[in-house]
């Protein structure tokens, strides 16, 4: 009676270990990916900030009173792409601008620009797209 105690209390023992074990690595895989995807979002929104500031350089770089930038896409590595819609915000914008509004009463904010800038990093098992909406006076 006593050994088959002690091997039933053997097999509990090592069942417990394997269930302990098997939840461990388990655990351990998720982290790592974890990990992973919030390394990727946080690229993701440092690339869409300076995004926005590379939009701000080209227009300002840019010749806007013959036409204006309205789109600019490119892609950064091999994982992110980044596309940007430009909407201006003024009186006496050409007519190639894409203009939000143009009632504009201050002077000031003439030539105001809206920038929609969208990141999608496409490196790992879950897609992740951002989103930033910014207004500037460029």
């Amino acid at each position: 009676m006593k050994k088959g105690f002690s091997l039933l209390l053997a097999i509990i023992v090592m069942i417990t270990i394997a269930t302990l074990m098997a939840l461990m690595i388990s655990l351990s895989t998720t982290t790592a990916k974890q990990t992973t995807d919030i390394y990727a979002s946080e690229q993701t929104k440092l690339l869409a900030k300076s995004a926005t500031e590379l939009a701000l350089l080209a227009i300002s770089g840019h010749n806007n009173s013959k036409n204006c930038i309205n789109n600019i896409n490119f892609t950064f590595g091999h994982n992110y792409e980044v596309n940007m819609s430009l909407y201006y915000i003024g009186k006496g914008l050409p007519t190639s601008c894409r203009e939000l509004n143009n009632s504009i009463s201050t002077p000031e904010s003439n030539g105001t620009v809206i920038i929609d800038t969208y990141v999608d990093y496409n490196g790992s098992s879950e897609p992740i797209r951002y989103h930033r909406r910014t207004i500037q006076k460029p």
